[in-house]
């Protein structure tokens, strides 16, 4: 019988909704209900495409006896992290601070009130490696509740309290400066492993916000260290089995499984990793020209057009890791690996010969059964560019017959923020206008469905309609970063008006007193704690994003109460930037443009000519670029700058002070550190 998630929007609480587990959703009659009963709440946060979170589904929440354990005993609540990013970051910093670790799926038991007082993650059928069973959890916890409720209690008071007393300020640290900047390059190229490229540790994520900032930092000061750096890391990413070497786009992350192995990917697909690192080969295609860097930005765009655009003209949130490997049986990567005998069914046999010597595809395989993960074998070794290209298209054809994996339909508003920035940008750069119309069609979408009459942001939506949850720090910050890209591109004024609606509520809602800021609004729900994380991980962090498109629309606009808001967001970065700058990159990223300006790019005349194109392909760190005639009122930047002899014109301006204005595109392309080439 189905329990109460039958009625949510959200894929990954749908999974559930047939589980013997009397499943809540996170509401107010949960606790009610936990408290008439008294028994404790048992929180259980994941995501669509977590592996780990559809193993513990199968192994305990759809087992009959331990459901029925759990909903004599406890009352169940079930949250998708992506819908409430505000839970997950509440309770997972009380799991990281008792265990010293985090993941998905958390698991956190609570009092009706909401004090956690016993953590984990993934907890096994039967006691293993160190891990008790998750029915001795269960028995532990309820046998606790029982007979040492005041121990429990004191406990929960106790990590409620520590928890909000970690309030962030941005303090007396000032400004990220020159220091600032040189210290977390430093930092950085001491991370960094010369002989592969990749960061140091075994686990790799893609490090997309650390390499925007090592190419602003090259194009700001010319050094060599920031662009090699990021070179590398590029390199390495598009050449592993991180990225899916037939169909394109990037997988979440990958580890070493066999010592002198290949890495091998954790498969899931995120809109968000492929929305950055979209942006960011784009960007280094800018930077240095690299045939591969605008490759790997193209396939990623279509990628996401192909497989992650919803009808609605959105774009969805995850491709899972798993899918049919045959039997029924769901299997990790089974979409994507591939054995000599698939390669020679498709390309007979001397094209799957040259597959397998191309991508490292082995007789006893890299990864499991006998099959390998995809990945260029042979770096520096030259390749029929034409032949590889025909291989991959003639895989994808065959692969896409293969049962696919599931896909996380919402749309989550900031991450498809991220995605219209990164297709707007890679339209723009490489002349693909349908990648524009795609980036319009989703910023409609979130003015449409997401967005109300007051500009609040709702988090998600599904099949065309809201979800109840509102929008957060950072959905208000990524949005209004791609509605910034999209007006820079396409010369659309309005654009830039949507993204003042949001960043006004920004100033309004999630600002403190003494300019830090918080990732909830001031009358979102209130939970035991405000979270509060100026960290960027696999996103931005709301705080940083907010800091950049604040910094932005006061460059477009000449707004002093936004620019002041972004400059008190940035003490963050001075703090942490040189002690950990992993970290921080989108942060290192925006000090960047404030340190260069931002420039303030001005082209009276067409959008979409070859000024306008000139001025886009700007090297300048966060330059803002504004097009169009000087008669309209879209743009403040365009008044009282005429077209000097009926001809396109440009006018660069930084700190006040204005270059002379040009209708040379070779001038323009110099005064803001590009060459036409994008080389």
């Amino acid at each position: 019988m189905p329990n109460r998630l039958v009625q949510a929007t959200s894929p990954y609480l749908l999974q559930h909704a047939d589980n013997p587990v009397d499943w809540w959703p996170w509401e107010t009659d949960a606790f009610e209900e936990a408290r008439r009963r008294d028994v404790p709440v048992f929180l259980s946060v994941g995501y669509s495409a977590c592996h780990w979170c559809h193993v513990m589904a199968h192994e305990s929440f759809e087992d009959d006896d331990t459901a029925a354990y759990m909903n004599e005993h406890f009352v169940s609540v079930k949250v998708d992290r992506e819908e409430r990013p505000d839970v997950d970051a509440v309770y997972m910093e009380a799991v990281q601070a008792a265990t010293g670790q985090g993941g998905w799926p958390m698991s956190v038991f609570m009092t009706p009130d909401g004090e956690p007082f016993y953590f984990g993650t993934y907890f096994p059928p039967g006691a293993r490696h160190g891990l008790p069973s998750f029915r001795q959890v269960l028995e532990g916890v309820r046998n606790a509740w029982t007979s040492r409720r005041g121990e429990v209690g004191e406990v929960a008071r106790k990590i409620t309290q520590d928890l909000a007393g970690r309030q962030l300020s941005t303090g007396d640290a000032g400004l990220p400066d020159e220091e600032t900047q040189a210290h977390s390059l430093l930092q950085l190229t001491r991370d960094i492993d010369p002989a592969s490229g990749w960061f140091k540790g075994d686990t790799k994520f893609p490090p997309s916000m650390v390499v925007e900032f090592l190419l602003r930092h090259h194009a700001r000061i010319g050094s060599v260290a920031a662009r090699e750096m990021a070179e590398g890391l590029c390199g390495a990413m598009a050449r592993s089995s991180l990225y899916d070497q037939v169909g394109g786009g990037f997988h979440r992350y990958v580890l070493t499984a066999k010592p002198g192995g290949p890495l091998v990917p954790h498969f899931e697909k995120m809109l968000y990793d492929n929305a950055l690192l979209c942006r960011v080969y784009a960007h280094l295609w800018r930077a240095t020209g690299s045939e591969l860097a605008r490759r790997v930005a193209l396939e990623t765009a279509d990628f996401m057009v192909r497989e992650l655009r919803t009808p609605e003209g959105g774009f969805a949130s995850a491709l899972d890791a798993d899918s049919d490997g045959g039997g029924g049986r769901h299997v990790e990567g089974a979409y994507y690996v591939w054995t000599p005998e698939q390669l020679r069914e498709v390309l007979g046999d001397q094209d799957a010969a040259f597959a397998a010597e191309y991508f490292g595809v082995t007789e006893e395989g890299t990864f499991e059964e006998g099959a390998s993960v995809l990945r260029l074998a042979g770096v520096g070794t030259a390749v029929d560019a034409d032949r590889a290209a025909d291989v991959r298209a003639r895989l994808l054809a065959a692969r896409e017959l293969r049962p696919r994996p599931g896909r996380d339909d919402k749309v989550v508003a900031a991450w498809n923020g991220l995605a219209i920035a990164a297709l707007a940008e890679t339209g723009a750069y490489f002349d693909r206008p349908d990648l524009i119309e795609r980036a319009t069609e989703a910023a409609d979408l979130l003015v449409r469905v997401h967005m109300g009459e007051v500009a609040r942001l709702s988090r998600t939506s599904k099949d065309g309609r809201a979800g109840a949850n509102a929008g957060v720090l950072d959905d208000y910050g990524d949005v209004a970063e791609g509605f910034l890209a999209l007006a820079a591109v396409t010369g659309e004024g309005v654009w830039l008006e949507f993204a003042g609606f949001l960043l006004d509520i920004v100033l309004q809602h999630f600002t403190g007193e003494g300019g830090q800021l918080y990732d909830t609004a001031d009358d979102a729900e209130q939970l035991i704690r405000r979270p509060q994380d100026p960290t960027d991980s696999a996103t931005p962090a709301g705080w940083t994003a907010a800091a950049g498109a604040l910094l932005s629309y006061a460059a477009y606009t000449g707004s002093e109460a936004h620019r002041t808001a972004a400059e008190a967001a940035l003490g963050v970065v001075k703090t942490l930037g040189p002690r950990v700058p992993r970290f921080i990159g989108w942060g290192l990223a925006v000090a960047e443009a404030l340190l260069d300006g931002p420039r303030e790019v001005a082209v009276a005349g067409p959008a979409g000519g070859e000024l306008h194109r000139t001025a886009l392909l700007g090297r300048a760190p966060g330059a803002v670029v504004a097009a169009g005639e000087t008669a309209g009122t879209e743009f403040a930047l365009l008044a009282d700058r005429p077209m000097a002899g009926g001809a396109p014109t440009a006018y660069v301006c930084r700190h006040f002070v204005c270059d002379a204005p040009t209708t040379d595109p070779q001038e323009l392309a110099r005064s803001l550190g590009s060459s036409l080439s994008g080389g």
